[in-house]
């Protein structure tokens, strides 16, 4: 491939993920797929945005899950034409199958995987280290400290794929993903990417009679990469305060400490050490860290890869409890551990003045507070398998008991009802609720595994047409597309009646005592005779998309002095436009959050709350 000489255009203060989608533009990528989760979600966007901006023809598109965003990937770097695929810590394992395999395989063309961690973790299921998977995979792993690295990496990624044939991972963190830096932006590289596929059938189809040799290949790719003296970790060298001590961080650790340091003035008073590249740990490193230190003090999120590489006895890190086992690394957490590695007496603590905080809670009018309100006041008995997304805040009206990944609210649907039919005893109402793109997502084999093996469960489907909890991506039902062209709309409907489910029904929870008979009516063919899977999709679209408020009345909303106060719309349904004054005793709606949707007119049981239509003069 022949780059033209790149040139700085200017400076923009861009996000950490946006200045990685200016790296992958400007290095030339072809296709970038995802799927949305946060920390990850605005990489795709702003690919796409930047390559209109650069009249750029590259294809950006939301896949329906990781698995299918990196297959996607993986064949278009097959060609020799530079690809990359982005999508959160936990999306890794919905993509694991194809990365470990691609792994073994390679590449052609620079194949870069951004697998963006969320140490906390802060909206995640857990908070599991992607740099631990690159080295199980051994995939070689990149770890950014700030914005501005996380970019100048994508390059160096795209190199070293191309020049071992091998999948990169660039593995940022939330603080890396969300933070805001001054950055240069550089004339996008036109490379000459032509699309050819070379068979090889002993490589792309790799049966177990080849795999053994692919692997010994692997290995030696590995013991190479960790020779490169490009990847030798950066040394800011102390003055011999310290003698016989250093500390060795990355990732936005790395960040933390320097600044530390330097707030505690000791910054180049003991070596300090960046590693760049996790896995593999640059071999000659390994050796010098041996041999010339008798304290080490590894900083790293989230778990031991650097301390598990050294493995020699004078190194201090998780794996020692001398760094906490959870958590991000703050500075509130590295400054008593620094402080304890050199023996300095701690500093004084910081009070916090932090308010009490308030739950999260669903926004006022949402569709879903509707749907979950009939479900439980419909099954009162019921169990309620969720799934992830915004939606999971209906635990708090009690109509959500499980949430544990993508898909697997109608999978572990089956499996209560299982449990209980087994039993011979009356088996409970089991209602599964997923949202729209998590069904595309991962529900339709578990849809389709509960109708074969004849389930008698219910699914509500809670379709507000878009993915809102990730920054309101379009669903294929929906699109567009991520670059904004017109799609091919897949619908929610002719999926399920394709899966097989006996019910089918479509309504709006809006209409409180419409819907809560659509579900008396799936209750009741669940427990029929010829009972099975019964599926309600709850259609309204998200609030908080622009066009959905112009399409729906609004009414104007009042409490009479009928209320008793007797909280059930404050404690059961949970609208954060409802609150109790203390003074009268009574509900009070307030008007700055109400939207007027009127669904509280159908849950006052003294019918203390009216509704009537809004004058639009």
């Amino acid at each position: 491939m022949e780059k033209e000489n790149l040139k700085q255009i200017e400076q923009r203060i861009l996000m950490g993920n946006e200045a990685i989608a200016r790296g992958l533009i400007e290095s030339g990528v072809t296709l970038a797929a995802s799927y949305p989760g946060t920390p990850a979600s605005e990489i795709l966007q702003a690919v796409a945005a930047f390559a209109k901006e650069e009249a750029i023809p590259l294809h950006a598109e939301w896949s329906v899950n990781e698995k299918v965003a990196f297959e996607t990937a993986l064949a278009n770097s097959y060609t020799g034409r530079r690809a990359a695929v982005s999508m959160k810590q936990v999306g890794l394992n919905v993509a694991s199958d194809p990365f470990l395999r691609s792994a073994y395989l390679g590449v052609k063309g620079g194949l870069v995987v951004i697998s963006a961690d969320d140490p906390g973790p802060h909206s995640s299921q857990t908070e599991q280290d992607s740099r631990f998977f690159a080295m199980f995979a051994k995939v070689p792993v990149f770890d950014p400290s700030s914005p501005r690295e996380a970019k100048e990496m994508v390059d160096r990624a795209f190199e070293l794929s191309e020049k071992y044939e091998i999948p990169v991972m660039i593995r940022p963190t939330t603080r890396v993903c969300h933070a805001r830096q001054n950055i240069p932006l550089l004339t996008p590289e036109r490379l000459a990417q032509g699309a050819h596929f070379e068979k090889n059938p002993g490589r792309w189809c790799a049966t177990p009679q080849y795999l053994k040799e692919l692997h010994r290949g692997l290995n030696q790719k590995i013991e190479e990469i960790a020779g490169e003296e490009d990847f030798y970790p950066i040394l800011t060298p102390g003055d011999d305060s310290f003698p016989g001590a250093c500390i060795i961080a990355s990732g936005v650790a790395l960040a933390h400490t320097w600044d530390l340091l330097e707030e505690m003035r000791l910054l180049r008073r003991l070596d300090l050490y960046q590693v760049t590249l996790p896995y593999p740990l640059h071999r000659a490193f390994i050796n010098n860290i041996k041999g010339r230190y008798q304290r080490v003090l590894v900083l790293e999120e989230t778990y031991p890869v650097i301390e598990l590489q050294l493995a020699v006895d004078q190194v201090q890190g998780r794996g020692t409890k001398m760094v906490p086992g959870a958590g991000e690394l703050t500075p509130e957490v590295i400054r008593p551990v620094i402080e304890k590695f050199l023996d300095l007496p701690p500093a004084p603590a910081v009070i916090s003045l932090g308010g009490e905080a308030t739950r999260p809670t669903l926004c006022a009018g949402c569709g879903h507070r509707a749907a979950f309100y009939a479900i439980r006041e419909t099954f009162p008995e019921g169990i309620f398998p969720s799934d992830i997304g915004c939606y999971t805040l209906g635990m708090n009206l009690g109509a959500v008991d499980t949430c544990h990944c993508m898909g697997a609210g109608i999978s572990q649907a089956a499996g209560f009802y299982r449990a209980y039919a087994a039993t011979g005893e009356k088996v409970p109402p089991i209602v599964a609720t997923i949202g729209d793109s998590t069904f595309f997502h991962a529900g339709v084999p578990a849809l389709i595994n509960a109708v074969f093996h004849g389930a008698r469960i219910m699914v509500v489907i809670l379709d507000n047409a878009t993915t809102a909890m990730t920054g309101h991506q379009p669903t294929p039902e929906t699109g567009p597309t991520a670059r904004g062209e017109t799609a091919h709309p897949v619908l929610l409907a002719d999926l399920v009646r394709a899966c097989g489910a006996g019910l089918l029904k479509e309504a709006d929870p809006y209409d409180l005592p419409g819907f809560m008979d659509l579900l008396q009516e799936a209750g009741e063919y669940c427990r029929g005779d010829n009972g099975g899977v019964a599926v309600v999709i709850a259609k309204h679209p998200c609030i908080l998309e622009r066009e959905a408020r112009k399409h729906q009345p609004v009414l104007e909303m009042c409490v009479t002095e009928d209320c008793t106060g007797c909280r059930h719309c404050l404690d059961d349904f949970e609208c954060p436009a409802l609150y109790l004054d203390e003074a009268t005793d009574q509900v009070v709606i307030d008007g700055a959050r109400c939207i007027g949707c009127g669904v509280c007119v159908h849950v006052c049981p003294a019918g203390a709350i009216e509704a009537k239509a809004k004058d639009q003069s």
